[in-house]
């Protein structure tokens, strides 16, 4: 039995063996040996070097707590991972945070039975999403390996010719002229990996780093990268068993591709600096890949090019930038026709009419949920029954032009979707091996500018929800725009209600006004001017990532402001989806009758929003809607003006007896 322990900082391989076999040993034996190990390696003379002794030991995954009397045999695995922590150390191992910069929810515990299949061509952003969160294994499929097989031979054909390609036989950049003699050529795609990791900052998350990796094994799997087969088996083993490099969050210009990034990636995979795996967090990449049995990367030729020349890293995060975008942009219909019911706003600005003479896709698809939504003959309201004759002309732009604004958020969700779909199943490798003509060209496809310009386009588009919401949440707990009390609380001034949950929502819509600044507007030159132009990709879809978490946190407080709202309409009742939304709300938050720390309750909020179960709530209803086939319900507007019909009126109206406004 072995066990890997980590004291300061350092892993130490301890062999557990004691004169009866392995059941003898303990804990407290294992952290004296660790300790005593670890003291002889740095070159320290017991307590006159280190007067430091054991304070306790932690497994590794989990923060477990060891008792020094238990026995290892009863507790750990072999191979498994431990933290030794010492009286003078300040930090607790299993507290401190490796999440990195960009959020993720990662639960990831490396017992996928699930298996999505790659072939470079056909991968879509909720399969990469579904391959980051550690329930499903990935396999390349045959056919698309033997494309793989295929270009390497002709790599290995080059080689024995001994001809002169770039990034196989000459050094790399403005080193492209230099050619590199045959002995070298596999140092010269180690060294690369090695120069290459040069990123800086927080690492990503594990789920994160899945998704770098799947994406990288799909970008390969096309068969244009002159990768061998054995390589690329060895990065799906690795994917599978959740072996995953430290890659630092900064540190690429999105041309040639994301170099930093990608390299960091490699490295890990090669054994040399850190990893992360379910067994045990974050440690040396060596050791963990030994511990599972999975052997390092040994590059060969072009090999090293192949893995880092790509845009995976840009893609990777703007795949979940657009999904989350999509499924926050449908709920966010819901959050505003929910305000709108509290608000007792009208209608008609939704009726298809309005919207078929300026047919804009995303639009009349926004102008219909909120039909679905709000008061009809399938879904009535009380609430809407109750100010049927108000007198209300029209309502403010947040309201009322919802179809138009949030239109086209879901119409640029859309495009930039094509486009990252698009660049995942795509070859941006320099050079392209191209086996059908049996030859090999530089050209361009790493370069980033596709994924970079859109995603600053997605975080411009989707930023719009979240500056609605907000000016929403200010007219909820506004009493002169919502005749509601103040704050949405009883008791005000004793209580402060949503005073400050406001706040936050405008505090996230302000700095997204900083980081929808797009990103793709700048290019400085890198590599003594060889690469004169990049993409800045690596920032945009950090920022474009970080922009959409700011607006599901903006309408969690707004689907939390509005529900609170309910409260104070009871005991009338709003359209069955509606009530769905706001059971599904109280499942999880209770209504706010005293003031409490909000904090929890807008996480909770925001959790329903990312797991799209306000969607799964009313999806429903839109569709028992959809299935009565209904082009408008109408309701008693003063912002609607009927004429009495025509003889011949095609259009038949019901008439009130108090005025000439249809139904």
């Amino acid at each position: 039995m072995k066990v890997n322990v980590r004291v300061k900082g350092e892993w130490l391989l301890i062999p557990c063996k004691g004169a009866k076999g392995n059941n003898d040993i303990t804990v407290q034996w294992l952290g004296k040996t660790a300790l005593n190990r670890y003291r002889s390696l740095k070159g320290e003379n017991g307590a006159a070097g280190n007067p430091a002794i054991v304070k306790e030991l932690r497994k590794a995954r989990g923060g477990s707590l060891l008792f020094s009397e238990d026995k290892l045999v009863d507790i750990l695995d072999d191979n498994d991972f431990v933290h030794l922590m010492l009286t003078d150390d300040d930090t607790t191992p299993s507290l401190i945070s490796t999440s990195g910069g960009v959020s993720s929810s990662d639960h990831i515990n490396g017992s996928a039975t699930e298996v999505i299949y790659v072939d470079g061509d056909s991968l879509t952003a909720d399969e990469l999403m579904r391959l980051g969160t550690g329930k499903y294994k990935l396999e390349v499929t045959p056919k698309a390996m033997s494309k793989v097989a295929r270009a390497r031979e002709l790599v290995d054909k080059i080689l024995k010719e001994q001809k002169v390609v770039y990034g196989i036989s000459t050094g790399f950049g403005n080193f492209a002229r230099v050619v590199i003699s045959k002995d070298k050529l596999e140092l010269l795609q180690e060294n690369l990996i090695r120069s290459h990791a040069s990123g800086v900052g927080d690492p990503l998350s594990p789920g994160h780093t899945r998704k770098l990796l799947a994406l990288r094994i799909n970008v390969l799997a096309k068969g244009y990268s002159g990768i061998s087969v054995g390589t690329l088996q060895k990065l799906i083993a690795a994917f599978n068993a959740s072996c995953l490099s430290w890659v630092p969050q900064k540190g690429t210009v999105g041309a040639s591709g994301d170099l930093a990034p990608l390299s960091h990636l490699a490295l890990g995979l090669m054994g040399e600096g850190k990893m992360w795996s379910p067994k045990s967090g974050w440690g040396d990449a060596g050791a963990i890949l030994k511990s599972y049995g999975l052997e390092p990367l040994h590059l060969l030729a072009k090999e090293g090019l192949a893995l880092i020349n790509g845009t995976q890293l840009i893609t990777s995060l703007g795949a979940e930038a657009v999904e989350r975008a999509l499924n926050i942009a449908l709920q966010a219909d819901v959050i505003a026709a929910l305000t709108l019911e509290v608000l007792k706003g009208t209608t008609t600005a939704f009726e298809s009419a309005v919207h078929n003479i300026r047919p804009h896709r995303g639009q009349r698809e926004v102008a219909y949920r909120l039909r679905a939504l709000l008061h009809s003959a399938v879904h009535p309201s009380e609430i809407s029954l109750s100010h049927r004759f108000c007198g209300k002309v029209q309502d403010a732009y947040t309201l009322r032009c919802c179809p138009q604004v949030h239109g086209i958020v879901h119409d640029t969700i859309d495009f930039v979707k094509g486009v990252i779909t698009t660049e995942m199943n795509s070859a941006t490798d320099n050079p392209i091996v191209f086996t059908e003509q049996k030859e090999i060209l530089s050209a361009g496809n790493f370069h980033g500018e596709y994924p970079s310009k859109v995603l600053d386009y997605l975080a411009i588009g989707v930023h719009e929800l979240a500056n609605m919401s907000e000016r929403r949440i200010e007219r909820l707990i506004n009493p002169a725009l919502s005749g509601l009390p103040a704050f949405l609380v009883k008791d005000g001034g004793l209580n402060s209600g949503f005073m400050i949950a406001h706040c936050t929502a405008a505090s996230l819509v302000s700095e997204n006004k900083v980081l929808t600044h797009p990103a793709s507007v700048d290019s400085l030159p890198t590599s003594a001017g060889q690469e004169d132009h990049v993409s800045m990709g690596g920032f945009a879809a950090r920022k474009a990532l970080q922009v959409v978490e700011h607006v599901e946190q903006v309408l969690a407080i707004e689907l939390l402001a509005a529900c609170q709202g309910i409260e104070f309409l009871r005991p009338l009742k709003t359209t069955a989806p509606l009530e769905a939304v706001h059971a599904l709300v109280r499942s999880v938050v209770p209504a706010l009758d005293c003031d409490r720390a909000m904090y929890c309750d807008i996480d909770a909020a925001t959790k329903l929003l990312q797991e799209e179960k306000v969607w799964e709530a009313v999806k429903p209803y839109i569709d028992e809607f959809q299935a009565h086939q209904l082009k408008d319900i109408r309701v008693a507007s003063p912002t609607a003006t009927i004429l009495p019909s025509a003889p011949n009126s095609r259009r038949k109206r019901i008439r009130t007896s108090s005025n000439n406004n249809t139904m």
